[in-house]
């Protein structure tokens, strides 16, 4: 085994690498952009270098700073996580011209099995199933269209050499596949620096179904069975889980072994993947395959109770695999949610801003948490905006279930939006309970489906109160502390009102709601009471942010987190709001006379823009193309009107809230 290893990559993968290297007795090295200097695992590693400015292409993505950071800290081998250079052959190559081990496949595998029209080809020689489409190297438009004609509509295009659901875009009739076409194009070269297509044709509600390979230098390669990925929001996975419901042990076994055949036909070596779309009829054919560590191959983890980032670390050193296919075996069932700072109201834009609270459910057998973020820490434009990945494990599926729910009722974040409740719905949708999970599941969702806001309770409501109250108290003894007088009536919080009864008056802005909350204490506790009715609050006790209370009897118990002044945050359950205190001083805001305008809903890149000053636009007319976290993101028109004026051109980077575009309505 080699005595250092240099990690090339950031966030919860990299910390997950550390951890396991630093129970084999490998020394590790950590790689951090400027804006990752405060980041954990950069606190995690033995040593670290810095290696450029925030943006990828300046830190993460530039091969020779991170051979520099290699060869600076006398490090044996390089593990590239996922994402960023971990599938790049050029950099696997360089890795080990400069007599280094890479931690992943042979060069030609990498390449092999990159080019998506190639893999395809030569998945078809060995024998296993292959989507019908066009993989070809004539890659005009017209060529594409005459294949999509040939097999007909709907169709998918997707990034020849891509991942990660990005370059992807399915066309549902010709119309449809020129913007298409070229927003995909656009989007992978963007991502990849590659801007070649495929085309398949797009199977119907089918499963996504992937097989965990693995294999060594001595001819060695077994299966760790299978996961299902099929919930995925533009092509990106949301939930997953293994084994894959509903999977008989026939085709268990004919998935493997066709995985299985799928890597030694390119000889592979290390971790990998193979991506099969299955359909109704239990026939599966092959999509891609992944040459690196999957993000979800912790409930394969789970469920074999292997670890893959130390089979990874042995086989690179030379090893056999620790365990043959009759060895391995499947235990209960696991299942991960990715938990992103983004906005699912708001069409799951991404939602960078700081973590100014973060907690997760204890781990234990049943709960794991996978995070490179720690409260206080900004989640930035620059990468990917997951915060954490939430796994957990049962006996059966709907332990694991169950079990998922709980953990993500658990974890609270306040400081900007993420998508916790949106996952909890998801993981509660029927055919998700069922067992019948599909590709298309997500987008068949009603609009409303991603308002998941929850009326505020009266056990919220209560929780609310009882913070402000306690803060009201602990001001007042503040004031006690700085000015003294502690018999002046205006150092009291017990609601004393001249000419009135004891009583305090609680204002809260719930989204565009205002709630009043009027409160007397008495000798059993406080009644409540908001205008609809009224509740008695006793017995309230408090430990940090986490109180309970009975309310009119009931035992309920939550979270109040004023991380911000002003901005309160609830957790009760698996429920959670997001309110804003209003006090005597604050009012509205005039907007009277502000020019109508479509601004930017993060920071970003104009990649396109459609219009100029003085068209007449449709609603839903496409306006500007916004690129943001390595994804493209339509500002359409949202009515009728005339664009007054554009203040932005190509390449351009915008800030949060910027006047794209002057607006007027018809």
């Amino acid at each position: 085994m080699f005595r250092k290893l240099l990690i090339a990559n950031r966030g919860e993968i990299a910390c997950r690498i550390i951890r396991t290297a630093r129970d084999m007795g490998v020394a590790t090295v950590a790689v951090y952009s400027d804006v990752d200097a405060d980041a954990p695992h950069v606190a995690l590693a033995d040593e670290v270098v810095a290696i450029g400015p925030a943006p990828a292409h300046e830190s993460y993505l530039v091969a020779d700073h991170i051979l520099n950071a290699a060869k600076q800290t006398d490090v044996e081998a390089i593990h590239p996580g996922y994402g960023f250079l971990s599938e790049n052959a050029d950099f696997a190559d360089a890795v080990r011209s400069a007599g280094l081990i890479f931690v992943g496949p042979p060069t030609q595998a990498i390449r092999d099995m990159g080019s998506k029209d190639n893999a395809k080809a030569i998945m078809e020689n060995a024998g296993v199933p292959v989507t019908p489409g066009y993989y070809g190297s004539n890659q005009t438009e017209q060529t594409f269209r005459k294949i999509a004609d040939d097999i007909g509509y709907p169709v998918l295009l997707k990034a020849a050499m891509g991942g990660g659901g990005k370059g992807i875009r399915a066309v549902k009739s010709p119309d449809e596949f020129s913007d298409a076409l070229s927003s995909a194009i656009r989007e992978s070269e963007a991502a990849f620096g590659d801007g070649r297509m495929v085309l398949e044709k797009l199977i119907q509600q089918p499963r996504h179904v992937e097989v965990q390979v693995f294999a060594d230098s001595h001819g060695n390669a077994v299966h760790l069975f299978e996961r299902d990925c099929s919930l995925q929001r533009r092509h990106q996975k949301v939930i997953e889980e293994a084994p894959a419901p509903g999977m008989s042990d026939a085709l268990r076994a004919r998935m493997g072994d066709a995985a299985v055949t799928a890597a030694k036909a390119v000889s592979y070596e290390n971790a990998g993947t193979i991506e099969f779309l299955l359909d109704a009829d239990e026939d599966f054919y092959f999509m891609e395959m992944n040459t690196r560590l999957q993000v979800e191959h912790p409930v394969t983890e789970l469920i074999t109770g292997q670890d893959l980032v130390a089979w990874q670390l042995r086989v690179a050193a030379g090893e056999a695999l620790p365990l043959n296919q009759e060895a391995l075996s499947i235990n209960g069932h696991a299942m991960e949610a990715r938990l992103y700072a983004e906005d699912p109201a708001k069409g799951f834009l991404p939602a960078p801003g700081p973590l100014h609270h973060l907690v997760f459910p204890s781990e234990s057998r049943l709960v794991r948490i996978d995070t490179g973020v720690v409260e206080g820490q900004e989640v930035t434009a620059d990468y990917d905006p997951m915060i954490a990945k939430v796994i957990t494990w049962g006996e059966d599926r709907e332990a694991a279930r169950s079990n998922l729910i709980g953990a993500l009722g658990d974890t609270e974040v306040a400081g900007t939006a993420v998508n916790r409740d949106f996952l909890i719905a998801l993981a509660d949708h029927p055919e998700f309970v069922d067992g019948k999970p599909h590709t298309t599941l997500i987008d068949r969702l009603p609009d409303d489906f991603t308002n998941v806001a929850t009326p505020l309770s009266t056990a919220a409501l209560s929780l609310a109160g009882l913070h402000v109250m306690a803060t009201r108290q602990a001001d007042a003894q503040s004031r006690v502390r700085r000015f003294g007088d502690p018999a002046s009536p205006w150092h009291r919080t017990d609601g004393w009102h001249l000419n009135d009864g004891a009583h305090q008056d609680i204002r809260m802005q719930d989204d565009e709601k205002e709630r009043s909350l009027h409160v007397h204490e008495d000798d059993n506790g406080w009644d409540f009471s908001d205008g609809e009715g009224h509740w008695l609050v006793s017995d309230a006790k408090r430990d940090g942010n986490r109180w309970t209370a009975d309310v009119d009897g009931v035992r309920v118990s939550g979270s109040a987190v004023e991380a911000v002044t002003g901005q309160l945050n609830i957790f009760q359950g698996t429920h959670a709001w997001r309110l804003t205190l209003v006090t005597a001083l604050s009012g509205s805001g005039n907007t009277d006379g502000v020019s109508p305008a479509l601004t930017t809903p993060m920071p970003g890149k104009i990649v396109a823009v459609h219009v100029t000053d003085g068209a007449c636009v449709r609603a839903g007319d496409l306006l500007v193309v916004l690129e943001a976290m390595k994804m493209e993101h339509a500002i359409k028109a949202p009515v009728d009107g005339t664009v007054l004026a554009v203040h932005y051109g190509v390449g351009d980077q915008v800030d949060e809230g910027a006047d794209l575009i002057d607006f007027e309505g018809m």
